[in-house]
């Protein structure tokens, strides 16, 4: 063989070389012997790094598609003094589901928290408000979703150690990554995002601010109900209490959504009332329709998957024409759907009482309303959730 050859012509020359030049030698004429030996095996380098990739894409394809969660997981059980940071097998807490728990979902959007200090201060209020009142039985474990971006996240993990430290509850949290969410929501809500926002480049032109309009697409048909929750609220009794309220769902309901407490919508469907003067769209409660305000949203992802009359809604044509009949183009995103829908078909909805999400701000007070603004602000009975909307302040205990 050459390489014996190559051998015998090194062996010849070592007496002229000093010995450390010598060991030098023997190591190279090693190296040349195990080059042409594993070189004639099949598995040389080449072939296992492409054994590797293979396996790498076999594993991305067989994923499933639902599983769009970030593989971190703050795990917590009540009594317990740690938090544990496992790899989560799916973004919806099945891994725990062993011994048979409940889970409550609550989502959260957490996009661009890094980049701003309020959403930060809003974040800090909620969670600790949440903490501080938040009573589970045993057996039952709160899971919170947070839909945020790589850097938000990073953050997100470190604020939420602090936060969580006083739960007495078990808790799990998830993140989701909202460039996939974005990625299977756009086709399914491009219409609507068209006529409900506020143009290119603008807050709620992302289709990320229609997630809850077509999660019942996006989530895997094991999670039945969740609850979508605005950052800038406060909570002023047990969250639990909140997840009642889909058990006081009319036949054929799919969303539980509280009124807006503003005459954004008296505003918004000026030309529909103007040419229907005897309609109710826009008008204050309790007769009227003032539309909704999505801040605090009961989603029965079950009972919007099964609802035929739904589902039609978010078809492109369907949301075209409605938006023609009542003259609308909003700028609210899914708080703009849910408002236009619920004209045509309020059987859709479960009303939550104002004291689940009081809204605080008064904008249109001063800006053409005040002769009628107190009409939709009203909100008899306790006030179970405060929702700072437009920056406004919230009282304090």
């Amino acid at each position: 063989m050459g390489f014996l050859r190559l051998l015998v012509r090194i062996m010849s020359r070592i007496s002229t070389f000093r010995s450390y030049q010598f060991v030098l030698l023997l190591a190279a004429a090693f190296a040349v012997v195990a080059f042409y030996y594993f070189g004639s095996e099949r598995q040389n380098f080449s072939s296992t790094t492409k054994r590797i990739k293979q396996t790498q894409a076999s594993h991305n394809t067989n994923r499933n598609d639902a599983d769009l969660t970030v593989d971190t997981r703050l795990l917590h059980t009540a009594g317990s003094e740690e938090q544990d940071v496992d790899v989560a097998s799916n973004g919806y807490g099945s891994r725990n589901n062993k011994g048979g728990d409940q889970h409550y979902h609550a989502l959260m959007m957490f996009t661009k928290v890094d980049k701003s200090r309020s959403l930060q201060d809003k974040f800090r209020v909620g969670m600790l408000s949440m903490v501080k009142h938040g009573r589970f039985l045993d057996g039952e474990v709160l899971v919170l979703h947070f839909v945020c971006d790589q850097a938000s996240q990073e953050l997100g993990e470190k604020m939420l150690q602090e936060f969580l430290l006083d739960a007495t509850f078990k808790y799990e949290v998830l993140f989701h990554d909202v460039v996939a969410l974005t990625q299977k929501l756009f086709p399914i809500v491009e219409a609507m995002q068209k006529l409900f926002s506020a143009g290119s480049g603008a807050y709620y032109s992302d289709s990320i601010f229609f997630l809850s309009v077509a999660m019942h697409h996006i989530m895997p048909e094991s999670l039945m109900r969740i609850v979508q929750l605005d950052l800038d609220l406060k909570y002023r009794t047990n969250i639990r209490d909140l997840f009642q309220e889909f058990e006081r769902f009319p036949p054929g309901a799919v969303i539980g959504i509280a009124r807006e407490m503003q005459p954004v919508y008296r505003h918004t469907f000026w030309q529909y009332r103007k040419e229907n003067p005897q309609t109710k769209v826009g008008e204050p409660p309790p007769d009227g329709l003032p539309g909704f305000n999505s801040g605090v949203m009961l989603l029965d992802l079950a009972a919007m998957r099964a609802s035929a009359v739904y589902n039609q809604l978010l078809e492109p044509n369907n949301v075209a024409k409605l938006a023609d009949q009542y003259r609308f183009r909003g700028h609210l995103g899914d708080q703009d759907f849910f408002t236009m829908i619920g004209m045509e078909h309020p059987e859709l909805f479960h009303s939550l009482a104002c004291g689940w999400n009081r809204q605080l701000c008064t904008w249109w007070r001063d800006h053409g309303y005040g002769d009628v603004f107190q009409l939709y602000y009203r909100c008899d009975g306790p006030a179970y959730i405060y929702h700072g909307n437009c920056n406004s302040p919230i009282p304090d205990d």
